[in-house]
């Protein structure tokens, strides 16, 4: 009998409660993860590539149900296998995917429109309106017109947030927003984030490998590690003060310490068969 739940925070818009996830038997994505994103806040986690960020707003969109445990979007349980329920939720997030994921036969204009004509009842004058407010919120209104192939890659980032925040939605989902741009299209990206988090009065959530941008914006930061334990959380402040060992490698960048370059494998020498010539044969 699965023991008793205990009961959700008051405080949280989104909760991860003891989710265990992994796309098959043989390996854990996320393995007993608990986690709480505070209502308004700009929360990051943090992460090598493969710590299971990308997977958590999957989880959180209901894209995947969770092996075992739950996640509970403002109160309530998703349920993947509930699309009533799924559509109604999804109307109140925005997603801005890893590289953009823009409709490249479509216009800057119709990129950001999009969401509006498909889940509004929105009349084309108002979506019009809305869509040009949207641009202008990001700086590209006088790029309505262009096709994507016509924008760099800082401006069709900056047009991904655009249609990312097309509903007004309560929660925003970053994957790696700074994933491929230059130092200024980063800095100017960081600063939307964090503004628009403070105009709308939305939750954001922030996946990136990028510190600096992170620690600058986020009012609370998470560090995940493979297999998807929290290695620490807390203020920007307090983790960039750590002394764990850990947490120092990877907000400094630092190549040697206790997350290791190398994947898990036998010695080299054993690849190549020195060990057994090494040993006069023996296996």
């Amino acid at each position: 009998m699965r023991p008793a739940v205990p009961p959700l925070s008051s405080d949280a818009f989104i909760e991860i409660d003891h989710v265990t996830f992994g796309y098959d038997e043989r390996r854990l994505i996320l393995n007993d993860l608990s986690l709480r994103f505070q209502r308004g806040q700009v929360t990051s986690v943090l992460g090598n590539s493969g710590c299971g960020k990308t997977t958590l707003l999957r989880l959180i969109g209901g894209v995947h149900a969770p092996n075992s445990g739950r996640v509970v979007f403002d109160g309530e349980l998703i349920d993947t296998r509930d699309q009533a329920q799924l559509y109604r939720l999804r109307r109140r997030l925005g997603m801005l995917f890893q590289f953009g994921a823009l409709f490249t036969d479509l216009s800057v204009f119709d990129n950001v429109a999009f969401p509006l004509r498909e889940m509004s009842d929105l009349s084309e004058s108002m979506i019009r309106d809305v869509v040009l407010m949207k641009l202008n919120a990001v700086g590209l209104r006088g790029a309505a017109g262009l096709k994507i192939s016509e924008v760099s890659g800082g401006m069709a980032r900056r047009i991904a947030l655009a249609r990312a925040i097309a509903l007004d939605p309560e929660l925003i989902m970053y994957d790696e927003p700074f994933a491929g741009l230059d130092l200024i299209s980063m800095g100017v990206a960081a600063k939307l984030i964090r503004t628009l988090n403070d105009v709308t009065g939305a939750t954001t959530l922030l996946i990136s490998h990028d510190v600096p941008e992170c620690m600058a914006i986020s009012d609370w930061v998470v560090l995940l590690a493979t297999g998807g334990r929290v290695v620490a959380q807390g203020t920007p402040a307090e983790l960039m003060a750590s002394t764990d060992p850990e947490v120092r490698q990877f907000v400094r960048g630092e190549p040697d310490g206790p997350v290791k370059f190398h994947y898990p494998a036998p010695e080299i020498a054993v690849d190549f068969g020195l060990a057994r010539a090494a040993d006069g044969g023996r296996a």
